[in-house]
């Protein structure tokens, strides 16, 4: 069904969902990011789906956007650049929107756009020594479609502290900052996943997609405007001599020269 996802739904409806690129610490590819946004509308409307769990297959939850994907921004026309950056936000807004309870099983590490996918769920429990990091602008990037759902899980103070200068932090850290509601050791994140997810079957799904909406429309959560605002600010920095410089930095295994 997906080229970078597994999905599996077992008998009660709880479907878990996989990002399936361990090889490149699921970082997120163009088809990753088209899956996804397919997934979050499929599993949406599933009326068999009850609850939806996102996790990763290996060591890292997910690396954040792919760097082959972003290379290839530097080199692409205006257009392209901006449907690119708008696939990406699209993709987020898809999973954010989505009318089932979405939980995060961050079974490792997550960076930039991984922490995107942690904004985007209704809770998220992580595992004791997995690390986290806006690592973006260490490439001269910023972390700009993934910001409205990062301000509005963590609030601008807490974002403040960690959202621009791309230090890492541990699971502990993101608990108090908000990312995660918890940090497990590893052999009980298991148990603390389901934990979250079975009082959702004891609840009805209509009533759960109702609350879920009422939520999204009352609370502090992005608008269209938040949106293509941080879809320009995407293009605009992969436009940016910076951009390109940390880029080019990455792939030639060498300090960008703000690092030096």
């Amino acid at each position: 069904m997906y080229d970078t996802l597994t999905q599996h739904i077992d008998d009660r409806g709880v479907a878990t969902l996989t990002l399936d690129r361990n090889e490149r610490h699921n970082a997120m590819s163009a088809a990753m990011m088209d899956d996804l946004h397919a997934a979050a509308g499929r599993l949406g409307r599933d009326p068999a789906v009850r609850v939806v769990v996102l996790t990763g297959a290996g060591e890292s939850f997910c690396a954040g956007g792919d760097l082959d994907w972003m290379r290839a921004q530097m080199k692409a026309d205006g257009a392209t650049r901006a449907r690119e950056a708008r696939r990406l936000a699209q993709m987020l807004a898809a999973l954010d929107a989505m009318a089932k309870p979405l939980i995060g099983r961050v079974q490792g590490q997550a960076f930039g756009g991984g922490l995107g996918l942690i904004a985007v769920c209704d809770v998220a429990i992580g595992a004791e020594g997995a690390r986290f990091g806006f690592t973006e602008t260490r490439l001269g990037l910023i972390p700009a479609t993934i910001a409205p759902y990062v301000l509005a899980r963590m609030g601008a103070a807490r974002a403040r502290r960690v959202f621009m200068s791309g230090r890492r932090f541990e699971a502990g850290e993101a608990v108090a900052l908000g990312l995660l509601a918890r940090a497990v050791a590893p052999e009980a994140l298991d148990g603390a996943v389901e934990a979250e997810v079975a009082p959702y079957l004891a609840a009805a799904p209509g009533a759960i997609a109702e609350a879920k909406a009422l939520l999204r429309s009352l609370g502090a959560q992005p608008g269209e405007a938040a949106i293509a605002e941080s879809i320009d600010a995407l293009v605009t920095r992969w436009e940016s001599p910076e951009a390109a410089e940390g880029i080019a930095a990455f792939f030639e295994r060498r300090r960008p020269p703000w690092a030096e």
